[in-house]
């Protein structure tokens, strides 16, 4: 944005709706009757998906129990309560299996209705086997209409949020103070094809009405889709005559923002509006921090505060990381026999292969994975990334990375504290002096130990590329601020239809 700004500054959204033929849709909002709010927030939309899912799928085993038994009369309180807490447990394990409160997927038809179906039908039959904290299934019939009816309910309200919190009136309203580099980046995510399923933003419900920029040269135009409005001064009227609910700060060096905005940004905040930032949107949407847009700001990036229950979690993560290691170490010895036999056949040589990673506080370490690929595959090429159908892997090696079972004897490194279960995957040395140079903020991802798998490797398709690495980062840099036991727990039950539906490399 420029920050000096003329008088003149005021004549855009005062300008003639005859010049601006799609203006007068903006315009005539501002003459609507103010009438009770149904925007909803994204917490808010994720608190309401799970508050309705919980009571269907809780109000199909209260109905089974009453239509096909006495138990839930005779039952007692406590084995109530105990039932209908293990069924909601069950359901939250389900639900992010499936990912069924990603936004995205929610506001999708097809794919909010599968994956609520689904989610319901998995927790029906999990629930079934649960012995002691579940009521007896003493016949087929109460088994079958409890399945029924979650499915049925479930499918239902997720046919109906699909067609109906998609509209108009549900969305927040949101105006963008600047139209550079960051603002559009924001304006083309949320602006994309709402048919597009990969958008990951569709369904989150922001609409964005316009800019406020001090650049004379972009007023009455529009900038990927929305108009330019006006400049700094005009920012609380157009706020308050436009309804807006959310003021969107797009400004990569927010420390130079000039007094009259900042004086603005503070009287919209005085009448009540949300301010917020564009890299605080992007994280929250999107689950990953924009490095390109924060300038050299490290509280977006690094936790600041100090968590009380910090040390419990470090504790508990530890434990569970030697748990899995010892447990992982159990399967590798059952499954290194049918390894060596094929690698023996197909492409003979070492079992394990060990490549130097880079771990915790920039460390180096060697990582243990099984072979994957022909013996001395860089001898010719150096270090250099995977790609898909790289002619280097094996045929027992390919099955291998599919599956992520080549990443199993890592449990050596997590067993000696080099790598845990959840973490960001570790890069090489060759790779990492190169991107630190060309990626802001790369080294931070280094704060917490590397992973067998991580919140990057379940949302982001292997990559090759700098670009690649980058929107990797992102994520990684989103885990580190947000490590937590819910976040990993996200991202343990995430893995496991990666793994099932063999998307490695």
């Amino acid at each position: 944005m420029n920050a000096h700004a003329t008088n003149t500054a005021r004549q855009p959204w005062n300008r003639d709706e005859s010049r601006d033929p799609d203006a007068s849709g903006f315009y005539r909002t501002w003459r609507r009757l103010h009438l009770p709010s149904l925007r909803l927030r994204v917490s808010e939309r994720k608190l309401l998906l799970f508050i309705v899912d919980a009571l269907l799928i809780n109000g199909a085993l209260a109905t089974a129990l009453a239509v096909r038994s006495l138990q839930f009369q005779n039952g007692s309180a406590v084995s109530l309560i105990k039932w209908f807490i293990t069924l909601t447990l069950v359901w939250a394990g389900s639900a992010l299996f499936f990912d069924i409160y990603n936004l995205a997927r929610a506001a999708s038809t097809f794919v909010g209705l599968r994956g609520g179906m689904a989610a319901a039908l998995t927790t029906a039959i999990l629930y079934t086997f649960i012995p002691v904290l579940t009521p007896p299934l003493s016949t087929r019939s109460f088994l079958f209409l409890f399945t029924m009816l979650a499915v049925g309910t479930i499918g239902t309200w997720r046919l109906l949020y699909a067609r109906i919190f998609a509209q108009p009136w549900f969305k927040q309203q949101a105006l963008v103070v600047g139209a550079g580099w960051a603002g559009q980046t924001l304006a083309r995510a949320l602006q994309a094809a709402p048919e597009v399923e990969t958008n990951p933003f569709r369904g989150t419900g922001y609409r964005l009405v316009g800019y406020i920029d001090d650049d004379p040269d972009t007023w009455n135009t529009r900038v990927d889709g929305v108009p330019v409005l006006g400049a700094s001064q005009d920012l609380v009227d157009l706020a308050q005559q436009m309804g807006v609910d959310e003021i969107i700060v797009a400004i990569t060096h927010r420390h130079a923002i000039d007094t009259a905005l900042f004086d603005g940004l503070l009287r919209c905040r005085e009448l009540g509006l949300r301010l917020t930032t564009m890299p605080v949107i992007y994280e929250r949407l999107l689950g990953r921090v924009p490095v390109d847009h924060i300038g050299r700001d490290l509280q977006v990036v690094v936790p600041m505060e100090e968590l009380p229950h910090e040390r419990a979690y470090q504790l508990l993560k530890r434990c569970i990381d030697l748990a899995f290691g010892l447990l992982a170490l159990v399967v590798v010895s059952l499954i290194v026999p049918w390894v060596a036999a094929c690698n023996a056949l197909t492409s003979p040589g070492p079992l394990f292969y060990r490549q130097k990673r880079v771990g915790r506080g920039g460390r180096i370490f060697e990582m243990v994975k099984f072979r994957s690929m022909v013996p001395d595959a860089e001898c010719h090429t150096g270090a250099i990334w995977a790609c898909a159908g790289d002619d280097r892997i094996t045929p027992a090696g390919r099955i291998l990375r599919k599956t992520r079972l080549d990443e199993l004897p890592q449990a050596i490194n997590i067993l000696r504290g080099e790598m845990s279960l959840i973490g960001p995957r570790p890069e090489r040395p060759e790779f990492v002096e190169q991107l630190a140079r060309e990626i802001p903020f790369y080294r931070a991802r280094h704060a917490v130990r590397p992973g067998i798998t991580g919140w990057a490797q379940v949302q982001f398709e292997y990559g090759n590329s700098m670009d690649d690495a980058k929107t990797k980062l992102e994520y990684d840099l989103y885990y580190v601020k947000h490590a937590g036991p819910l976040l990993d727990a996200r991202i343990a039950l995430t893995t496991l239809p990666v793994m099932l539906a063999l998307r490695g490399l």
